[in-house]
């Protein structure tokens, strides 16, 4: 079946390059024009702006750090009078570190805290505070982690960070049901990005993914194809839902996790 999302915008937070890219662009594949926000990957937004528009569809690209809410605020502006509306969020952008829990600096950890969670909340509250004022029917889509559910070593910010956003997703599921705005988790596993070479050497990484229950790596545009699901109508009735994108992986872990298993997303 055909996924249409002709004549909806989506905001994809983080969507320069890995799963924020592979959402972008499978979303703007079916029909949408997407407003792609970067914070330091100027050149890779513009790239996807214009795979967007080679498409067919519009795109901008919109530079705004997610930690700071008076930049995510003027990006939902941006986006509001270029496309007149935001229909589908895409919260995506986020950031960690990879040190034990003895290790942790309260530095680190702050800035994991303030992208991966603070930055989800107020995309999603700038976009649905948007969606309300504007009477749109909308689907915000939560880029959540198996990091969110199992305490896996070496991440203990980024666990955390994870595990906040998805009760966020899950609170903010419940009670925007009055204005039939739907937010859903989307989890990756483990994704092949470019933020994934921060912590596994080229000639390392599909060599370790061998040992992935599926046998590899997941992709971007996997993730971005379930997203454009959750964006649909077909998911009219779907809210509060957790979608797995991680080929079996979070099933097919022992109790408490593996120091084997890393998860980006």
């Amino acid at each position: 079946m055909d996924v249409r999302l002709d004549g909806k915008t989506a905001l994809v937070t983080g969507g320069s390059r890995g799963i924020g890219r592979g959402c972008a662009l499978r979303l703007a594949q079916s029909g949408a024009d997407v407003v792609v926000n970067y914070r330091g990957h100027k050149t890779a937004a513009d790239e996807v702006v214009r795979e967007i528009e080679s498409m067919g569809r519009r795109a901008i690209a919109v530079q705004a750090d997610v930690s700071d809410r008076a930049q995510v605020d003027r990006m939902v502006e941006i986006a509001e009078a270029e496309f007149g509306s935001i229909d589908i969020l895409v919260a995506n952008a986020a950031t960690s570190t990879r040190k034990s829990f003895l290790e942790t600096d309260l530095a680190s950890l702050r800035e994991t805290i303030d992208v991966t969670m603070y930055g989800v909340f107020n995309a999603m509250q700038a976009v649905a505070r948007s969606m309300v004022a504007k009477h749109v029917r909308g689907s915000i889509i939560v880029i959540g982690s198996v990091h969110g559910r199992h305490p896996l070593p070496l991440a203990v910010d980024y666990n955390m960070a994870k595990a906040a956003v998805h009760q966020l997703a899950n609170t903010a599921a419940r009670e925007l049901i009055p204005y039939r705005i739907r937010v859903n988790l989307l989890i990756p596993g483990w994704i092949d990005t470019p933020g994934e070479r921060k912590w596994t050497p080229e000639d390392e990484i599909y060599e370790k993914a061998k040992d992935l229950p599926w046998g590899r790596l997941g992709t971007p545009d996997e993730v971005g194809r379930v997203a454009v699901f959750l964006a649909s109508d077909l998911a009219e009735y779907v809210t509060g839902s957790a979608y797995s994108v991680d080929g079996g992986l979070e099933v097919s872990l022992p109790s408490g996790g593996s120091s084997k298993v890393r998860a980006e997303g």
